[in-house]
């Protein structure tokens, strides 16, 4: 078959890495019936090795030649081919319970993740690569310097864990920075429920807007030094210092006494 090069536009580099390859497969256990969608399928690497163990495999891939590709793969009967752009991707248009899986275009990683947060109710777990220091900050704790808004926002669906480091040269071509692979499973309530999730979104964006700031001058519109105390928030402290659930606490407190 025709060598593919990788596309720098989609953001390509094609796992290689036959140790990490059986790594990934290994944490998502897949079993013959299970609904698994893979993302950025590229040149198979984890493909092959998911549809062996599967009935059918689902993959979303935006680049037409690695489509052709697809289509003449020994295993290609498997698979049902979804060509597009992730993005815009309807995950609902695949009925059941899901199990996502995929290397993540570093470039669209973040509106893909909170993407995932829309359709949680549909998923079992998700297995991704991505750029390490997105996963770090998607699991880190308070009063580390990776805790953010990404921290918050995903930690409100998911609870997660960075199973796998994984070095540059694991990649044909090799990107410029180290990958891990992180599980993400969905947790209802884990830090608590927002009445208005719209509300609590914006909250929390408004808190880390500016992360040298106090979080009492970043909320100092919406939220009096009593809000933030009523929740057993420091008024001094910074946003980076609090826990995720005491931002739920507050949303939840600030449109009780709106109402």
């Amino acid at each position: 078959m025709k060598e593919h090069r990788a596309r720098k536009r989609f953001g390509q580099n094609f796992l290689q890495d036959t140790r990490i390859i059986q790594d990934i497969v290994n944490a998502v256990r897949p079993q013959p019936g299970d609904t698994v969608i893979e993302i950025g399928p590229g040149l198979a690497a984890i493909t092959a090795p998911l549809a062996a163990k599967l009935d059918v495999l689902h993959v979303v891939e935006i680049d037409r030649d690695i489509v052709a590709r697809l289509q003449k793969l020994p295993f290609a009967n498997k698979l049902v081919i979804h060509q597009g752009d992730v993005l815009q991707f309807d995950f609902a248009s695949v009925p059941g319970k899901k199990k996502i899986v995929g290397n993540l275009p570093y470039n669209i990683s973040t509106p893909l993740l909170f993407r995932f947060s829309e359709v949680v109710s549909d998923i079992i777990d998700m297995h991704f690569m991505l750029q390490k220091e997105v996963v770090e900050r998607m699991v880190a704790a308070p009063k580390s310097n990776d805790y953010g808004r990404l921290s918050v926002m995903l930690q409100y669906f998911f609870d997660m864990e960075c199973l796998i480091d994984v070095p540059p040269e694991a990649f044909d071509p090799a990107p410029k920075v180290d990958s891990a692979v992180v599980r993400m499973i969905p947790q209802a309530g884990r830090i608590g429920t927002a009445h208005d999730f719209t509300h609590f979104a914006r909250l929390v964006k408004q808190a880390f807007a500016q992360r040298r700031k106090t979080i009492r001058n970043n909320l100092k519109d919406i939220a009096t030094d009593a809000d933030l105390l009523a929740v057993g928030i420091d008024p001094q402290h910074r946003p980076e210092h609090i826990e995720p659930q005491l931002y739920v606490a507050l949303s939840n407190l600030l449109l009780h006494n709106a109402a």
